[in-house]
């Protein structure tokens, strides 16, 4: 079921001693647990020039809507424990500053377990492919903080496969008798050579062979937000490349860490990794 709540927001207003204008809090997400979307909209009484927005320790970055209403995604992530975590948003006009605070109640969930075989290169890798692992890690957390500072899509996110999801987000994962890190995507299960489309527009900010991830095709699709594309058979498209929703970037297969023909499909608000089923359930086509 769909969460919903709509919340004035208490402010408190700083700068030169004139009339502010009040924000308004309407606050949506299918549930407030890790792994979940929540889209937060901020509405002013008169046109302000700039709004900003932290949470969970982290500065967000939102985008405008029309004169009065502002939008900001909020990821909760996996490692997010139970408890009241504040966004804090602060306006800019010409009459002066404002800050207003809405309180998320974060409640507990629990994830599934789920034990897999795998080539044991890719549990226990080699120390020959160590400096190559590194490599990408590092290469991936500078993507992360490097995306565009506008907004890149700008119609309803899609399923990237016409197939449903078959591996939970956040499962708990064991290979080959060892504990790894959750799961932090969702697994279609797509035959080989399946298209894969984009899910929004965006620019690629990647498109190679990884070690763990094999096939890999990262969109950026502006304010922090991403797609993380894994296991596919061939890419079809390179860094840089300007895509529109529906646009195939690749085709499913079986290429890293896995144990068949399967698309992963990971998305990162910020810090944040959500459930990908979170952002089309949110910002998807109804």
């Amino acid at each position: 079921m769909l969460f919903a709540l709509i919340v004035a927001a208490m402010s408190s207003w700083t700068g030169p001693a004139v009339q502010s204008p009040q924000v308004n809090f309407s606050v949506r997400s299918r549930s407030l647990q890790p792994g979940e979307l929540v889209v937060v909209t901020v509405v002013t009484a008169s046109p302000v020039t700039g709004l900003s927005a932290t949470a969970f320790g982290s500065r967000l970055q939102p985008y405008r809507v029309d004169p009065l209403t502002w939008r900001v995604l909020v990821g909760i992530d996996l490692a997010v424990t139970p408890g009241i975590y504040p966004i804090a948003i602060e306006t800019a006009s010409p009459g002066g500053s404002g800050t207003a605070k809405y309180d998320l109640a974060v409640v507990a969930k629990r994830f599934r377990t789920r034990t897999l075989k795998v080539d044991e290169a890719f549990v226990n890798p080699p120390a020959s492919v160590q400096k190559r692992i590194e490599d990408e890690s590092a290469e991936l957390a500078r993507i992360w903080r490097e995306s565009a500072t506008e907004k890149l899509w700008t119609d309803a996110f899609i399923r990237p496969v016409p197939h449903e999801a078959n591996s939970a987000f956040g499962s708990r994962s064991v290979f080959n008798g060892q504990a790894r890190n959750p799961h932090t995507g969702a697994d279609f299960l797509s035959p080989s050579g399946t298209p894969v489309k984009a899910p929004g527009g965006g620019r690629v900010a990647l498109a190679r062979d990884r070690y763990y991830s094999g096939g890999t095709v990262v969109i950026d699709h502006g304010l922090g937000l991403f797609s993380f594309f894994a296991h596919l058979s061939s890419i079809d498209v390179k860094p840089g490349d300007v895509v529109a929703a529906g646009q195939v970037v690749g085709k499913v297969g079986a290429t890293g860490r896995v144990t068949g023909a399967h698309l992963h499909w990971t998305v990162r608000v910020g810090s944040a990794s959500i459930d990908p089923l979170s952002l089309l359930a949110m910002l998807g086509s109804r």
